[in-house]
């Protein structure tokens, strides 16, 4: 959110300030905006506030509102670019010149904003023939509106979407057990990831290679010795269960 508004603000020859007090606009993601308001509404009256990376609920959006912000709100990833926007999330729709469609609960877009392709040759673009793209968003689009359920096998952590995969398939290569990885609430975040090893041995280690080699968002923030990892019938690891395990095990 920070280098959008830095690039919006030198595209429109705009001064950046140090804090909504003395600003005509805000970038913002949800939380954020939730703790200003808790802390000194007063300051965003007349400010237009821009949020994204994360959902912005109706209340939220009601409560700036009340404090005389003006408030936009917009879904997009770095690959689609902006997607579709309004006041809050349950009245997002399409960018002018953005197509949206729900393809079994997966939303796909179509626009000359999105992205030509990854610099990595091991990622490779979800792109059909005719120029619809995704990134695996799950939502739907009813009426004109898109609704944005979140991206499954991902958490959302301080506007940033960490795939579940990607952090498990690297800590599984370094680990003796077994590792599982979710994410749980945070007031501020939205959710911060946790690892469960199934060895407690693990704990350290992995530590380790997280901070080595994952990026801050992607590093655990918790991390929790369940053994045995509880299993489904068809003996992978029971992921709903290892949830409820981890909440009763939060302080």
């Amino acid at each position: 959110m920070n280098l959008f508004a830095g690039v919006h603000a030198d595209w429109a020859g705009a001064k950046l300030v140090d804090g909504p007090e003395e600003a005509t606009h805000a970038h913002m993601t949800p939380p954020a905006l939730r703790r200003q308001l808790a802390r000194r509404p007063e300051d965003l009256a007349g400010v237009h506030v821009v949020t994204a990376g994360d959902r912005l609920d109706r209340p939220t959006h009601d409560a700036a509102r009340a404090a005389g912000a003006q408030v936009s709100h917009y879904y997009g990833a770095a690959e689609l670019s902006f997607v579709a926007w309004g006041e809050h999330a349950d009245g997002l729709r399409p960018f002018p010149g953005v197509e949206v469609a729900a393809r079994d609960g997966e939303l796909w877009v179509r626009s000359p904003y999105v992205s030509e392709g990854y610099l990595e040759p091991d990622h490779v673009l979800r792109r059909d023939a005719d120029g619809w793209m995704t990134v695996g968003d799950r939502g739907r689009v009813e009426d004109g509106l898109v609704s944005v359920l979140g991206r499954e096998g991902g958490i959302t952590t301080g506007a940033t979407t960490v795939l579940v995969a990607d952090v498990e398939h690297l800590l599984r290569r370094h680990a003796i057990g077994e590792v599982a990885v979710l994410g749980i609430p945070h007031p501020d975040l939205g959710e911060v990831v946790v690892a469960v090893v199934s060895r407690r041995d693990d704990l350290q280690s992995l530590r380790t290679v997280s901070r080595q080699l994952l990026d801050p968002p992607q590093r655990p923030r918790r991390w929790l010795h369940i053994d045995p990892l509880p299993l489904t019938d068809n003996g992978k690891i029971d992921r709903s269960a290892v949830a409820t395990m981890t909440a009763s095990l939060r302080p």
